[in-house]
């Protein structure tokens, strides 16, 4: 099983650098950043892990220009967002950023996909709440449109580009899909919790889960992957729970669920502390 971890980077913790060069050195799997543009200060919608809102959130670093240095100094580990909040994107530039990054990487990027919890985070974004969900379908679509091999236009509900050439493309070559066209772009998962909603996005454009935390998979999966197989995804989907408290008997159970990678989450501490909970966590690898 591979073992990655997630991290809030911000301006007081350790660097994508340093942390890059230490997970490859003693054998982690990959590092995903998750993505916050800001926080309102006048913010009522609740917090997913409560009240307050660690500080954390509102200085966290770009993932996407974190995980340029961290591809950088390493030529191994997984580079992920976890996750993107797609909706609050221009798609024709976050398609640019996640193509070139996958390429200067050798491939190594993930999308990570996820709707977002802040309600006024996304206003000030421009973003109608509840249509958000179709929203991102719309974005994932116009990226796949510039992740096509040929110039490929796109005119959705929210945007539209016209057939144009985009490269570099990522480097992860197109997925089947039954009556479909091929998936392109780099391996793309989706956050969120169970449900026909998020299942349904995964199986049209993604190929896997983020669960958060990882409970509750032995009920769900199978639900998840039935869907996969009626869809005519070859394959099973990839599920990789997220920001888990590892212990050796929850990885056990994820890896009689047919699980092969775990995202454990770090502190968004100095290096000092972010040093020793990979200790922490160096017995599991």
């Amino acid at each position: 099983m591979r073992i990655a971890t997630t991290i809030f980077l911000t301006d007081e913790t350790i660097t994508p650098v340093r942390l890059a060069r230490e997970l490859e050195q003693r054998g982690f799997a990959g590092l995903y950043l998750p993505q916050h543009t800001h926080i309102p200060v006048s913010r009522t919608t609740p917090a997913p892990a409560g009240d307050p809102l660690p500080r954390e959130y509102g200085r966290a670093l770009d993932p996407l220009v974190a995980l340029a240095q961290a591809a950088a100094v390493t030529h191994r580990i997984e580079l992920g967002t976890g996750v993107a909040l797609v909706a609050q994107q221009d798609p024709i530039v976050l398609a640019k950023q996640a193509a070139s990054l996958d390429h200067l990487s050798g491939g190594r990027f993930t999308l990570g996909v996820g709707y977002g919890w802040n309600v006024e985070e996304a206003a000030d974004h421009g973003i109608e709440w509840r249509t958000r969900r179709e929203l991102v379908r719309d974005r994932m679509a116009l990226m796949r449109a510039l992740w096509a091999g040929e110039p490929t236009a796109y005119e959705g509900e929210f945007d539209s580009v016209q057939a144009s050439w985009a490269h570099p493309k990522p480097v992860r070559p197109p997925r089947e899909r039954k009556d479909a066209e091929p998936l392109t772009g780099p391996r793309t998962l989706i956050g969120g919790s169970a449900g026909p909603k998020l299942f349904a996005a995964v199986v049209e454009f993604a190929d896997g889960w983020l669960p958060l935390g990882g409970s509750g998979l032995r009920e769900t999966l199978p639900q998840l992957r039935r869907l996969w197989q009626e869809a005519g995804r070859p394959g099973e989907p990839e599920v990789v729970p997220y920001a888990v408290h590892p212990s050796a008997g929850k990885l056990a159970h994820y890896a009689e669920l047919g699980i092969e990678e775990v995202v454990v989450g770090l502190p968004a501490a100095s290096e000092a502390e972010v040093l020793r909970a990979l200790d922490a966590h160096a017995e599991f690898l």
